[in-house]
């Protein structure tokens, strides 16, 4: 009979090995790999959905707007929910939240294949919801696994190939999801997703578990959660759906009302809790602040990738299915992979200010390399290659430097807090940015404003200058973002290497 003082001697004495690692790194290809395909992928689903069509559909099962909720979603929901992960991980083990994620990721995927005919919107939304979840389960709680079983360089070679799941799954998600999508059928995606997750299931199986060792268990903020999602959900409707209901409907302003005065009593609510879901005595750390609204600001950018696809399927459908314009961000899988450690050797050759704003201006010249949409599609394929690239370039500059700034600059008794904040900031970044530039993206598709083409020269078919005047007014708010987030560094983060208080 097994006592219970056995399981902590036995978690104390396993090492990782390869097994796990490859388990924690195919449950975080789960989200990167797999759900990330949807940005790409969005308009093959919506055809098939609505039988075919897209446009000009009397009762769609899904909407355009609708899906452009589905696709932001998914990582609004991840950056909800990864701090109570990350703490649930820590009182109640990392194993068993490791795998419930990959379970959630499975869910996940069998209700987006299942999305079909007068049910499919509910499905697909539940189903991309839930996707969320499992990244918000499955992130925390491996890296804390690799944190607890590897030690040295052995932790180091663990880090690296969790990052390689995480940036590399999503470098090569637009790729991967438009041959699967253009070859077979999207559905195909999520079917190998729920293979990818029984797999991980399977080998991170029998691990000891893995617990936050003393200390006690403070109750989780659940009121201050639920204040803070029902605002930021109110605030991605009204982004996405305001333009579709009318910015002055009773509606679309008492969504805006709840976001406002939620945001602003989850900030009251919060300053008065012992054990807040979000720390604002964080904020008075000026290194930290800035780092993670950088980081948030940045990771909004994202939609400059989806909204690009999306245009170039649109706009010339004969020339880019969904995995001919997949293949355009090869370039960004090679050099995020590639340049991700440089990023960490700048951050030791000249602290992280300067490599972070490197990199956010890359990342504003990769936007502002997609913002000439009136030229012919020959030289604009050109440039669309060269500004993945440099996307990729940029955000593998940023990343560790970005990261160190934020958590090393905190005391160690506020380094959990901290990391939880600036995940989620990277997450939520992506899933406002991605609703923000859709949400534009779309008002201009069919706002009867007329930029390309007044203003400046169409070349080629002028059939399609709607959408690459959309186009063009999405990138160049991706450009003001990355400016944003360039003066965000130059304004809190310290010169040169010593920044640590």
């Amino acid at each position: 009979m097994t006592t219970a003082a056995a399981v902590p001697r036995t978690a104390q004495e396993f090492k990782g090995n390869d097994k796990l690692l490859t388990g924690i790194v195919l449950g975080v290809l789960t989200f990167w790999m797999f759900a990330g395909t949807v940005g790409t992928i969005a308009r093959a689903m919506l055809a098939d959905i609505n039988g075919g069509q897209i446009d000009q559909v009397a009762n769609p099962n899904v909407t355009l707007d609708q899906m452009n909720l589905a696709v932001s979603i998914t990582a609004l929901f991840s950056g909800l929910f990864i701090v109570f992960a990350g703490g649930l991980a820590d009182r109640i083990g990392r194993v068993r939240v490791t795998q419930a994620g990959n379970v959630f990721a499975i869910v996940g995927s069998a209700l987006v294949i299942l999305a079909r005919g007068g049910v499919a919107l509910p499905l697909l939304l539940a189903g991309r919801a839930i996707q969320g979840l499992a990244a918000a389960c499955i992130m925390p709680a491996t890296m804390a696994l690799v944190k607890a079983y590897w030690d040295g360089a052995g932790r180091q070679r663990a880090v690296s190939m969790w990052s390689i799941g995480s940036w590399g799954g999503a470098g090569v998600a637009a790729l991967f999801g438009g041959f699967v999508a253009s070859t077979f059928n999207w559905r195909v995606i999520f079917y190998a997703s729920i293979v990818i997750s029984v797999v991980a299931i399977a080998l991170v199986w029998g691990t000891p578990e893995s617990k936050a060792e003393g200390g006690t268990h403070q109750r989780f903020d659940v009121p201050g959660l639920i204040i803070f999602m029902i605002a930021v959900l109110a605030l991605m409707i009204l982004l996405i759906f305001g333009r579709q209901l009318g910015w002055t409907r009773p509606l679309t302003l008492g969504l805006a009302a709840v976001a406002v005065v939620g945001l602003v009593v989850f900030v009251l609510y919060e300053r008065r809790q012992e054990n807040p879901f979000i720390d604002f005595a964080l904020f008075r750390n000026v290194t930290f602040t800035g780092a993670t609204i950088s980081n948030f600001v940045l990771n909004a950018t994202i939609g400059m990738l989806i909204v690009s696809q999306q245009m170039l399927q649109i706009a010339r459908p004969e020339l880019f299915d969904p995995w001919k314009a997949g293949l355009l961000t090869l370039g960004y899988a090679v050099t995020i992979i590639a340049f991700i450690r440089v990023g960490e050797r700048l951050l030791r050759a000249f602290g992280p200010r300067k490599p972070m704003v490197w990199g956010a201006t890359i990342v504003a010249v990769s936007c502002a390399l997609l913002t000439p949409t009136n030229i012919l599609v020959g030289p604009y394929t050109v440039l669309a290659v060269i500004a993945y690239s440099l996307f990729g370039l940029g955000l593998a500059f940023y990343a560790t430097p970005s990261t160190d700034a934020a958590l090393s600059n905190l005391p160690e008794a506020q380094a959990g807090s901290g990391a939880g904040i600036y995940k989620m900031a990277s997450s939520l970044g992506g899933a406002i940015g991605a609703a923000l530039s859709l949400a534009i993206f779309t008002a201009f598709l069919g706002g009867g404003v007329t930029i390309v083409g007044e203003l400046l020269h169409t070349q080629g078919l002028q059939a399609n200058a709607a959408v690459r005047q959309a186009g063009l007014v999405a990138f160049m708010f991706n450009v003001i973002l990355a400016l944003i987030a360039i003066i965000s560094v130059l304004a809190t983060i310290p010169k040169g290497r010593k920044y640590h208080d």
